[in-house]
């Protein structure tokens, strides 16, 4: 056999294209339901998350906050003031990153009876993957009801002549970088922006963080990124709003960043955290009609616009570019497959498991820089761009006992959106130390559209963090 020649196909009810945590989400499911399983990957089975995203920065960014949450504690405080332990970070993230081996997630597959196919997969047909291995081998693989699009996206890098010699930080490497830099840029004002500029800079990098639009987490309430920026700021980063990045350059090792109001900052690396795009390039869309490199338009039940065979599921589709919200897409995707698969109805309805309502309307997110920014649903903002008649009702987390305990000179906010007409909340924001564990109670009170009436016989536990509620209800009902 020559390393080009075909080999036989295999039929499987289902083929998956990416093993990310979507992927294996949407095949535990399937198998779950007892249909044949591929599942094809050209890097490691976990994807993304498992090993440059989610799991890597925070095993950087927890050792970061707890060194800030224990400085603000007197009789720990004192014990606290000198420099992180830089090599020990480090390895506790490769540990959590499984060392870039992906033998426990293969495992993990094989258990539940999915069958892997190493290589670079691409559509070539209604209802066919063709599987490039790695030794130049090829597979065609057959789906008797599904194709399913878990390829996730990949980081985008501005149009700026000479970056490639440069040789710039993306998510990946601000995630498995081997050593702090000395010196830092960081291009971004989003979540990757914030948290590996946090990260690096508690791990001893001199960080220049540059904005380009006038403040950080714009798709947050203001008060977000204001309140992060502002401890950004104490914590030593440099932070630039309203600052675009004109030309990068690459001097005896040396990064050279001239900015758009002429400033030269030099570095030891940069790291471009601006923006993401769906990893569709080279998947075949082509030859179903599709253009390659686009999002793929979904129903709720994940399913591909104008397809009755491909889905796609997770950052793929553009819906909710995060983890937790493609892992509850691929349990929807799996469930309408399996529907399908054997006949039955598909439900539309908001009670049915076969559709990904919470997508629409509360979607939550936690940023995890110090303070932590987290949300759910719409923002003050967006609620009034939607045409609701809303009322917003801030409170100072700080004056809340708990958080006072947390640490001295606690500082941060809470805000729910309530709609008038309805008197249930759609969007919550907490910016403060520790928030992030409160999301999940504003997302419960979101996506359940309880009443406020119902809520206020929701007792929070004395003294929590989270008898913010009751004072977020009192301001309600007393204003």
């Amino acid at each position: 056999m020559t390393e080009t020649e075909d080999i036989a196909n295999s039929t499987y009810d289902v083929v998956v294209l990416g093993a990310g945590p979507v992927g294996e989400n949407v095949a535990d499911r399937t198998r779950a339901a007892g249909l044949t399983t591929a599942v094809v990957e050209s890097e490691l089975i976990g994807g993304e998350c498992s090993y440059w995203a989610c799991i890597p920065s925070k095993a950087l960014l927890r050792p970061a906050i707890a060194q800030a949450e224990a400085r603000r504690l007197p009789g720990l405080s004192a014990s606290v003031q000198g420099p992180l332990d830089a090599a020990a970070v480090l390895a506790r993230r490769d540990y959590w990153a499984s060392d870039w081996k992906d033998d426990g997630q293969v495992g993990w597959l094989e258990s539940i009876g999915a069958e892997i196919h190493r290589g670079h997969g691409r559509l070539s047909g209604e209802r066919t993957v063709t599987v490039t291995a790695p030794d130049g081998t090829r597979k065609v693989l057959t789906a008797r009801h599904a194709v399913a699009v878990c390829t996730g996206t990949r980081a985008v890098l501005p149009s700026l002549p000479g970056l490639e010699e440069v040789k710039p930080w993306t998510s990946r490497e601000a995630t498995s970088a081997k050593a702090a830099p000395g010196r830092l840029v960081v291009v971004g004002g989003g979540v990757v922006a914030t948290e590996m500029a946090t990260a690096w800079q508690a791990l001893g990098s001199r960080v220049t963080l540059l904005v380009r639009g006038k403040g950080l987490l714009n798709r947050m309430e203001p008060f977000a990124g204001e309140l992060v920026a502002e401890a950004l700021t104490e914590a030593g980063v440099d932070v630039r709003t309203g600052t675009s990045v004109e030309s990068v350059t690459r001097e005896n090792g040396t990064v050279v960043v001239v900015t758009g109001t002429g400033d030269h900052i030099e570095a030891d690396e940069i790291l471009f955290a601006t923006g993401r795009a769906p990893h569709t390039d080279d998947i075949g869309l082509d030859t179903i009609g599709r253009e390659p490199g686009s999002w793929l338009e979904v129903d709720d039940s994940l399913r591909v616009t104008g397809s009755d065979w491909l889905y796609a599921v997770g950052d793929v589709n553009h819906r909710a570019l995060l983890t937790h919200q493609g892992k509850y897409q691929a349990r929807i995707a799996g469930a309408a497959i399996a529907a399908r698969a054997s006949g039955a109805p598909v439900q539309s309805d908001p009670w049915s498991a076969h559709a990904a309502t919470a997508d629409h309307d509360a979607v939550p997110q936690v940023v995890f820089t110090d303070p932590e920014a987290a949300a759910v649903g719409l923002s003050l903002a967006e609620a009034e761009q939607a045409g609701h008649r809303v009322r917003a009702v801030d409170y100072d987390l700080g004056s809340v006992s708990g958080a006072g305990l947390y640490g001295d000179g606690y500082r941060g906010r809470a805000r729910m959106v309530v709609d008038l007409e309805r008197e249930i909340l759609l969007g919550v924001t907490f910016v403060g130390p520790g928030v992030g564990e409160l999301i999940h109670s504003a997302t419960i009170a979101v996506a359940g559209q309880v009443p406020i009436s119902r809520l206020w016989h929701a007792v929070p536990a004395f003294p929590t963090i989270s008898e913010v509620w009751l004072r977020l209800l009192e301001a309600y009902r007393d204003n």
